[in-house]
């Protein structure tokens, strides 16, 4: 699968765009501030039907104007998928693919499969739990249709659940047997999401491990795991030991809504005690494991996207994660970078071909 062909209209910075594609690398250079990123998030938005940075619509729409319009051509599997996103003020999100409207927006994730690393990712790592939930919810979903509709129906009986008890501390009114519906059908909503997380990070763990050795040659031993209270114990027995605890705090205080992921280097917290250098590599591995995990179980390859990635890593590094990416491994990869002396450099000495793009505030020259 890869983007043939890309146009947009009234996107953040850009009155006006058309570009077309290579199949392999594409590298978009210029200064900061120019739009090289924003050309990346037209492409996320066209997979996964929303900006990669900002989650409101109406703020990716140009100033001055009243409306923003995405297209895509993608080729996969030998046929032709053209999608389109517009977003008006004050209107509901369309999107389109081969000019028929979606009715649901979560149909459409998991076709056209993307994997961005960006320098927002730290958040990853030195935000909380609720960003690490977020990185294995975007991979689950991308390749299991079921699993984001799970996530709704969890979250919206937490949010039911976490009302009532509320009420309770307020009015003093006790409804057992409104709780036990709701504690019933948490159990079985989220056992299921419990099962899906544990299940992928037993495959996905693995894959990580071999990317970040490549990265680092072996110099660094990290550890990635998945941390959940229901590895402990069955969700129904938590919720009921947890009950006077939940009518103080009057929220639910345990559940997969908690789960997290611990990240150690030689043993300590990668928050803590790990470099900028070190820290960029393990998002690098971690979002290299999801390219290649949404690979081996889509069967196809995704879409690379690779935001300003080579400051702080280390030549070596930087060379071993182009060879990686450049391989019969991946497929398409976008590129940012500030200096095309260097992208360029990168590229010859690896012997790969790259098609270069000069962004100039809002203008791309092929």
């Amino acid at each position: 699968m890869y983007l043939q062909h890309l146009s947009f209209i009234n996107f953040k910075n850009y009155a006006e765009a058309e570009l077309s594609l290579a199949e392999g690398v594409n590298a978009f250079v210029g200064n900061n501030g120019a739009g090289k990123t924003n050309l990346l998030d037209a492409v996320h938005y066209l997979s996964l039907c929303k900006s990669y940075f900002n989650p409101i619509d109406s703020q990716q729409i140009k100033q001055g104007a009243d409306f923003f319009m995405i297209n895509g051509t993608f080729q996969k599997n030998g046929g032709k998928e053209v999608v389109a996103c517009g977003v008006k003020r004050n209107q509901k999100k369309q999107f389109k693919r081969n000019k028929k409207d979606y009715q649901r927006l979560a149909d459409h994730i998991g076709l056209l499969p993307l994997v961005m690393i960006s320098p927002y990712d730290i958040s990853i790592i030195i935000e909380g739990s609720e960003e690490r939930r977020k990185f294995i919810d975007n991979v689950i979903s991308q390749t299991d249709s079921k699993y984001l509709d799970e996530l709704i129906a969890y979250n919206k009986v937490l949010a039911n659940r976490n009302s009532l008890l509320k009420q309770i501390a307020d009015k003093g009114r006790y409804d057992p047997e409104l709780l036990s519906i709701y504690d019933e059908q948490l159990v079985s909503s989220g056992t299921r999401i419990f099962e899906k997380r544990r299940v992928f990070m037993d495959a996905f763990t693995e894959i990580f491990n071999r990317h970040y050795q490549f990265l680092s040659q072996d110099a660094e031993r990290v550890e990635l795991a998945y941390e959940s209270p229901l590895l402990q114990d069955n969700f129904a027995t938590l919720l009921k030991k947890n009950m006077e605890r939940d009518r103080i705090l009057e929220r639910t205080s345990l559940g997969i809504h908690r789960d997290d992921l611990q990240f150690n280097i030689h043993g300590m917290s990668m928050k803590r005690f790990g470099s900028q250098g070190q820290q960029k590599s393990f998002l690098i591995a971690l979002k290299l494991a999801q390219y290649t995990f949404l690979t081996q179980t889509k069967g196809f390859k995704p879409l690379l996207l690779l935001d300003d990635i080579f400051d702080k890593l280390d030549d070596n590094r930087v060379t071993k994660l182009m060879q990686m990416v450049s391989n019969n491994n991946f497929g398409q990869v976008f590129i940012t970078d500030t200096s095309m002396e260097r992208v360029q450099a990168i590229f010859e000495k690896i012997n790969v071909e790259v098609k270069l793009f000069k962004v100039t505030e809002g203008n791309i020259d092929a």
